[in-house]
């Protein structure tokens, strides 16, 4: 938690004045312009190819057993379904449930606390963390320069083998700005290339009165901070946000979690007290515990008949994007083995 905290006060020191520049990249119409600013971490493959060979890379950790992808399978939609909580070196058990990565070029704030102010800071907070990967941003580059390999692809993607720490948190950036999902079956009616069921549009219809506030379509969160009324863990006695901030508004407040390809992301929360998507509607429907900052449309909870959570999961499987999850360029660079 300190080393969260002093990433944090860093980030906030040298990234303040960083404005963020609006891009439109090349996806649908439907999805609104970025957040992220490319000109400051410019977008070019073989940057993209570096940051997937250090995503994958044990080396990252103290001992060499845990990389970004331990906890943050391709195949989860870089999420992790293991464990309820995520896994560090030394069988540690980490403190929350890894978040999915996808989609990241629109977010400004990270970690399920938002510790985190910039994407080129984030991975940070995991190396250095004693329960994650437990290591030191300099340990990580004094082995790289030791590889046979990475020179050579720190100099495609940079011009020279020179290996830095920002080099490093930067190429790590551009992958995961390159892990975008939006050719689910709801992006494909939108471009009207195909047509919702039946069940899928009441349940669509149900979604935007009873979630659209918080997950937001077309990204489905709103990028915001919210107390979902979830009953405290009494064993972690995690408080979100406020762990961070130290103020008492801030107390339960979590990142509002995009809802795209759920079916791959289990558990669900940030705690993943969840393993199922019936659960997590119950949940919203009658396990609601009311506290002074709860999010106000969950006040009376949400009046869904069984039906109707029915309809809402056949809607939010339209959300699930096979192509992105297995899609080979994201995927373990076999070059890695045995370097």
């Amino acid at each position: 938690m300190y080393k969260t905290i002093i990433i944090f006060i860093a980030v906030v020191f040298l990234l303040g004045c960083v404005a963020y520049q609006p891009q439109k990249l090349p996806y649908p119409q439907h999805i609104p312009a970025s957040a992220y600013n490319f000109k400051e971490n410019n977008y070019k493959e073989e940057k993209i190819n570096l940051g997937r060979f250090l995503f994958y890379d044990p080396n990252l950790s103290a001992d060499g057993t845990i990389s970004c992808a331990s906890c943050h399978s391709p195949y989860n939609a870089f999420a992790h379904t293991d464990h309820n909580l995520s896994h560090g070196i030394k069988d540690q058990i980490g403190r929350r449930n890894a978040p999915a990565l996808f989609n990241l070029a629109w977010h400004s704030s990270f970690m399920w606390d938002g510790a985190i102010q910039h994407l080129d800071m984030q991975a940070l907070a995991p190396i250095e963390d004693e329960r994650e990967m437990d290591s030191d941003i300099s340990q990580v580059v004094a082995k790289l320069q030791k590889s046979p390999i990475y020179p050579e692809l720190f100099r495609l993607a940079y011009g020279s083998n020179e290996i830095s720490s920002e080099r490093i948190l930067k190429a790590l950036a551009v992958f995961q700005l390159s892990l975008t999902s939006f050719d689910s079956k709801y992006d494909q009616v939108k471009q009207q290339k195909a047509i919702f069921t039946e069940q899928e549009e009441k349940g669509y219809q149900l979604f935007l009165t009873h979630c659209n506030t918080c997950h937001t379509e077309p990204l489905f969160t709103n990028l915001d901070f919210a107390n979902n009324g979830l009953p405290l863990d009494t064993t972690l006695r995690d408080y979100g946000k406020g762990a961070i901030t130290l103020q008492a508004k801030d107390s339960f407040l979590f990142k509002i979690p995009s809802l795209r390809n759920l079916s791959y992301t289990y558990p669900y929360m940030h705690d993943g007290r969840f393993s199922k998507l019936s659960q997590v509607l119950t949940h919203y429907q009658k396990g609601v515990q009311k506290t002074t900052n709860l999010h106000p449309n969950l006040a009376n909870g949400l009046p869904l008949t069984a039906n109707e959570k029915v309809d809402i999961i056949a809607f939010l499987l339209t959300l699930d994007d096979a192509k992105f999850v297995f899609n080979p360029k994201h995927q373990f660079p076999k070059e890695l083995i045995n370097n």
